[in-house]
């Protein structure tokens, strides 16, 4: 078993590993760059019931976000890392919700596995970093779901009241679906456990009204700024009502559509995507997923009064749901990654803590201590290979954790299943090299926060510094801490502008202004859009798009 020690020793780690995220690695474009740029702008109007996005009107994402990280901008000043805080304390909250709601229906052993493999999950080391607002839905949706399980456990008033508390948030951080998933997951609960009374119960409209309480400011926002003033154009569609955008479009304009984006629609996507996300336990989840419908199956669809379907019966729902979309992106799995993790730790805790499923002990444990040594080798390469600006120091330390990985896959046996120490050794270890030397490096060819430093190191006009025939960067106007303008016609140049454009614009504007000097030239990479030509760093400059800073009049 593992002892408390460990278990807390495990978490700590993890926790330490987000937060070198926090405060390491810039903010990466396009949505998390995006997200902190409009708290800033939110702050910095005092605007937070309409939400602006660079000046212009914003109706894509709740409020809850933008309100929280412009609080804590606020407290603790316009950092990246002030904007990361409120979704990181809601994902730990995330972490302890999913052992408290563990606990409930397993014991202990499970409990624990199950925050050690949220924790260590792929996904929650990224979204420590690159925080949109699945990172914080996730927080408000597994935290209503232990509390409504308390309350169907005790029947007390005040785990009823918080869990629709928790609902209400989830809805104004990412919509309807904060509601659905929890009522997915008791849905399907009740269905198999034939208790059919849970669906009329009274106490249900007292939750609705604790929503609609809890939408109120942000609805009047939003009427403020759409209903009142219908026609607005958003994405060049117009709006003619913001309540029924969020409470409609936004969410079931994805099935009927009406809604704006269409992309990755096909039902296996988000499944592809937990490949990587899930790391390293993702074989283990499917493994635990086929165990627990087979279950099912063998007792005929009908649930024993100490079982549960709460995670199994979630997830599946939810993911049908979302698989269904019309537009997806593999973030958006991430909310039912608590109940993954459930899933995945009965599963580990049946596998190798009991007798029950000793034939397949030998092929998971195989299968995984590949898994688990071909991260080792990739990371090796990225820290070895791709970016020679790394330092000696880490390169040599990344190789020496290999070989610890290696010595305590022969060492002796320990008190609790070797695979695991070895799989979170190796999330860990793995990200606390990408948080502190890959990702640092790699944003060094955004242009936002290279351009945003140039301009505050040569202490350019902000009001003077505009963008021409040029990609938008949020990282620009978040860390320039300015709202920089777009030019769109050559003719409407002035000689006391700096123009933030690409390189071969330069020949151009030197025949418009002969004068004009070049101050800078960057990378303009989009670093979420990772190839090999560019991780190869024989072939990355060959294709490497340029940007520059020219001042058109030349003077210091």
């Amino acid at each position: 078993m593992i002892s408390n020690k460990q278990f807390y020793t495990i978490i700590a780690l993890c926790i330490f590993t987000y937060l070198l995220g926090m405060f390491c690695i810039p903010l990466m474009d396009i949505d998390a760059s995006q997200y902190a740029s409009i708290s800033r702008e939110m702050l910095e109007r005092n605007s937070f019931l309409q939400v602006y996005d660079l000046g212009k009107d914003y109706l894509d994402k709740p409020p809850m976000l933008f309100w929280l990280s412009a609080l804590s901008m606020k407290i603790f000043g316009v950092f990246d890392w002030a904007y990361r805080l409120p979704s990181v304390i809601l994902m730990i909250a995330a972490i302890y919700a999913t052992y408290q709601l563990a606990s409930i229906f397993y014991e202990k052993a499970i409990a624990q596995l199950s925050a050690l493999v949220l924790a260590s999950s792929q996904a929650l080391f990224l979204m420590s970093h690159d925080v949109r607002t699945d990172t914080m839905l996730m927080g408000w949706v597994v935290l209503s779901i232990w509390q409504l399980a308390k309350w169907y456990q005790t029947n007390k008033w005040l785990n009823f009241f918080i869990a629709f508390v928790f609902i209400g948030c989830g809805m104004m951080t990412k919509g309807p679906i904060a509601l659905m998933v929890p009522g997915f997951a008791f849905l399907s609960h009740f269905v198999v456990q034939r208790n059919w009374k849970q669906f009329f119960r009274w106490e249900y409209l007292i939750g609705v009204l604790i929503i609609a309480i809890m939408l109120i400011p942000m609805s009047i926002g939003l009427y403020q700024q759409y209903d009142l003033h219908p026609g607005k154009l958003i994405n060049n569609i117009p709006i003619q009502s913001g309540l029924r955008f969020y409470y409609w479009t936004q969410s079931f304009g994805r099935y009927t559509g009406e809604n704006f984006y269409h992309e990755m629609s096909y039902f296996s996507f988000l499944l592809e995507n937990m490949l990587w996300s899930f790391l390293p336990w993702i074989v283990f989840f499917l493994g635990g997923l086929i165990f627990c419908l087979r279950e099912l199956i063998i007792q005929k669809s009908l649930l024993k009064k100490e079982q549960e379907f709460i995670t199994t019966g979630g997830f599946i729902l939810t993911y049908c749901i979302l698989a269904n979309s019309q537009a997806q992106l593999p973030h958006y799995i991430f909310v039912v990654f608590p109940l993954a993790s459930i899933i995945t730790a009965r599963f580990v805790f049946r596998l190798f803590f009991t007798k029950q499923l000793v034939f397949w002990q030998k092929p998971f444990r195989l299968l995984h201590i590949c898994i688990f040594t071909l991260l080792w080798i990739v990371l090796i390469g990225l820290m070895v290979i791709v970016f020679k600006e790394i330092p000696l120091l880490i390169k040599v330390l990344s190789v020496l954790c290999f070989l610890i990985f290696i010595m305590l896959l022969f060492a002796y046996k320990t008190h609790y299943p070797k695979i695991i120490g070895l799989g979170v050794f190796t999330a860990i270890g793995v990200n606390i090299f990408l948080h502190i030397a890959f990702y640092p490096n790699l944003l060094k060819y955004q242009m936002g926060n290279d351009a945003a430093a140039t301009i505050d190191q040569q202490k350019i006009n902000k009001n003077k510094v505009y963008l021409y025939g040029i990609h938008n960067s949020n990282a620009l106007h978040f860390y320039g801490q300015h709202v920089f303008s777009y030019q769109y016609a050559s003719n409407s140049f002035k000689t006391d502008q700096v123009i933030i454009t690409q390189k071969d614009s330069a020949q151009f504007l030197k025949k418009l202004f002969p004068s004009s000097k070049i101050v800078h030239e960057g990378n303009q990479y989009p670093v979420s859009l990772l190839t090999t030509t560019f991780l190869n760093p024989v072939t990355r400059m060959h294709e490497m798009p340029r940007y520059i800073m020219i001042d058109l009049d030349g003077k210091p």
